[in-house]
């Protein structure tokens, strides 16, 4: 005696209840009355139960058998709709992702791929971070977020970075700053580090910069930092003050009021990337998404300063 249970016998069992009859259920589920009965008797076997009293002109519910019809049928449209709700996801009628973009990144290229996707797949919803490169990785990782955009931190062995720009770090400041009387590139050597506004150690323009330009900020000692360009651009109001940012970074509205001239001797740039989870693979939403950050990507005019990443 098999005492395992399938969805088949459910259907089964909710067709003859509809029915009231073994032979125009077996030929509405387009089977063998022989067939049908066996499948019932394998369920109520399995239950322990009898859910069936038959006669000779008509099939009619046992009380155990009237009481468990609302369940079957529960648990049959509960099955029906995660089913369909997976056809859709597959097919991009519906799906939500979540993601993390570096701001630029989001104001220059990403509200276009959303634009895109709302058009091709109007089912898709998105959850839009703005946060941190540290906290950014911990997202991806723990898989809070499917994917983010954005400069790498740590170089996570549990992620992928697959580099997407290459983005030239620079001097920003105020028209009528001193640094504006001059164009072209300017040394690391020929700023004044007492007047520098920084970047947080746990975004990844700060953690860059601290590893790559050490020099610099022995110089600059304590100083003023923000955690974002939000932050930044709200404080280069005041006179007086300079940062370094990206070429991406300056190229967005907000900034639209500050000057750049990039940095030499170093001369800096990063990676913007695409990271993701290591042997996790992307939705269908999420391939659809990057496929077309590829061709929005590809087909802008870039800020000076911004190239795309080899291989692009």
């Amino acid at each position: 005696m098999s005492r395992h249970i399938s969805l088949r016998h459910l259907r089964c069992f909710l067709e003859i209840a509809r029915c009231g009859s073994f032979t125009t259920a077996a030929s509405r589920l387009y089977m063998t009355q022989s067939s049908l009965t066996n499948i019932i008797q394998q369920f109520e076997e399995g239950v322990g139960l009898k859910l069936f009293d038959r006669s000779t002109r008509r099939v009619t519910l046992t009380d155990e058998g009237a009481r468990y019809v609302a369940d079957a049928e529960q648990l049959i449209k509960r099955f029906d709709a995660s089913i369909a709700d997976l056809r859709s996801f597959s097919q991009l009628q519906r799906g939500h992702l979540r993601i993390a973009v570096a701001a630029s990144v989001l104001d220059i290229f990403i509200v276009q791929v959303i634009e895109l996707m709302r058009g091709k797949y109007p089912g898709i919803t998105f959850s839009v971070r703005d946060a941190g490169a540290r906290l950014v990785e911990k997202l991806v990782d723990e898989g809070e977020i499917d994917f983010a955009i954005t400069s790498s931190f740590s170089g996570r062995d549990e992620l992928v970075y697959q580099p997407l720009l290459r983005d030239s770090y620079g001097v920003v400041f105020r028209p009528d700053d001193a640094l504006n009387n001059e164009e072209g590139e300017i040394e690391w050597s020929a700023l004044d580090a007492r007047r520098f506004v920084g970047f947080t150690g746990d975004t990844g323009i700060g953690a860059f910069l601290h590893a790559n330009a050490p020099d610099f900020f022995e110089r600059a000692g304590v100083h003023d930092e923000v955690s974002s360009t939000t932050s930044l651009f709200s404080l280069m109001k005041m006179p007086g003050q300079y940062s370094i940012l990206t070429a991406l970074s300056v190229s967005v509205d907000a900034a639209r009021h500050l000057r750049f001239r990039p940095l030499a001797a170093p001369a800096l740039a990063r990676e913007v990337c695409l990271i993701t989870r290591r042997l996790r693979s992307l939705s269908p939403a999420g391939e659809a998404f990057v496929s077309l950050l590829l061709q929005v990507l590809a087909d802008s005019e870039l800020p000076a300063g911004v190239t795309l990443a080899k291989g692009l």
